[in-house]
């Protein structure tokens, strides 16, 4: 087992990660750049001697690139990526490059890790356009490939999809073959045609926050292999991440604490309608027009007050620090590559760092 755990704020308080893989091979274990993106390269030197494997940030009020530059400019061994990136921001062509050149900067340390976003963000906040997401991220991914393998392989570029077309790669705009060929590809997704696409085109998922057991199981893995099979690809080529949200507390007051801090959290992802199919998985379809509802008169506390005790343990593992680790284990074996935990409120001191202390413990090998 490989085991390591890191922390950033979200807007309903701190989001801490532990990583867990019975798979040491496949296994990365990965840290945050911190929460102030201008240390981003001090935060991500920290991690790195702190024996982290990778160091993810994430595109919400700053650049995800530079952060990712100023990591890797801090840093000799670990992964650098983004979780996420949002694509339809950009086209294929600037993120090509952007990736391209980072994964040189880094001695081919870079991981690019993509999402959809949602279409009011993409229309409205970003002025790009929307439609049939997950043929349009298929295609982004694959003119992605066409501009890396024309760079690297001294193939034609010619691309021509519904969506993207690049044909034209001149000598004045050609960076040349990168030594460290092209960084790998990560998609986050939570539909099932989305997902689809990562076990097809992709080199791992980024599974939402927002997803149960049993939607995992279920649905997204089928979807998974789905794609992978399209591709004629292993199993043991894919990585497939999750956090899972975990409600966990010294006390009764601090598990309620940490229970309400968490409800909140799932219930601003159960208003979004794209999301609705993980409730669906359950026979709560119900639910989202409600939160949905509430979310547009903005009753954020009421929001939360709707998601009752069943929902919440089916989204997260509920019980006392010494417990989580077990329950971890025992929800996702087998199923995921990597497992970090997701804890939308302010935990007690030690609190993650005991959990962490229980899984090395029981397999020296986390240390």
């Amino acid at each position: 087992m490989v085991v390591t755990w890191f922390e950033w704020p979200t807007d309903f308080g701190v989001r801490s990660a532990l990583v867990v893989s019975d798979n040491v091979a496949l296994m990365k274990i990965d840290g945050g750049a911190g929460s102030d993106w201008k240390r981003a390269g001090e935060g991500a030197k920290r991690a790195e001697d702190a024996g982290y494997s990778g160091v993810w940030v994430a595109e919400t009020n700053h650049d995800p690139f530079l952060q990712c530059l100023m990591a890797a400019q801090a840093t000799e061994r670990v992964d650098v990526g983004t979780n996420i990136a949002v694509a339809f921001a950009r086209n294929p062509m600037t993120m090509a490059v952007q990736a391209n050149d980072l994964h040189a900067l880094s001695d081919g340390r870079m991981i690019l890790g993509l999402g959809s976003q949602i279409k009011p963000h993409i229309e409205k906040r970003f002025s790009m356009p929307w439609s049939q997401p997950a043929a349009r991220m298929r295609e982004f991914v694959l003119a992605m490939r066409a501009i890396w393998g024309s760079w690297n392989d001294g193939t034609k570029l010619e691309f021509r999809g519904d969506f993207y077309t690049h044909t034209l790669m001149s000598p004045f705009f050609h960076p040349g073959r990168n030594e460290f060929g092209t960084p790998k590809v990560m998609l986050a997704g939570v539909g099932e045609l989305m997902t689809e696409v990562a076990g097809e085109v992709c080199d791992g998922f980024l599974a939402h926050g927002f997803t149960t057991e049993r939607y995992l199981r279920d649905v997204t893995m089928p979807a998974l292999e789905r794609g992978m099979s399209k591709a004629g690809r292993a199993r043991s080529e894919f990585q497939i991440c999750i956090p899972a949200f975990v409600v966990t507390g010294r006390d009764d007051a601090e598990l309620a604490k940490a229970a309400v801090g968490t409800k909140q959290q799932i219930a601003f992802y159960g208003s979004t309608p794209a999301y609705k199919g993980v409730l669906d998985a359950h026979g709560w379809g119900d639910l989202q027009g409600e939160l949905n509802n509430l979310s547009k008169v903005g009753k954020w506390v009421e929001m939360g007050q709707a998601i009752d005790d069943e929902v919440l343990s089916a989204f997260a593992v509920v019980a006392e620090p010494d417990q989580v680790a077990g329950l971890l284990k025992q929800r996702y074996a087998g199923v995921i590559d990597r497992l970090s935990f997701y804890g939308p409120y302010e935990a007690a001191p030690g609190t993650w760092d005991s959990i962490l202390r229980d899984l090395q413990a029981a397999d020296p090998t986390s240390r």
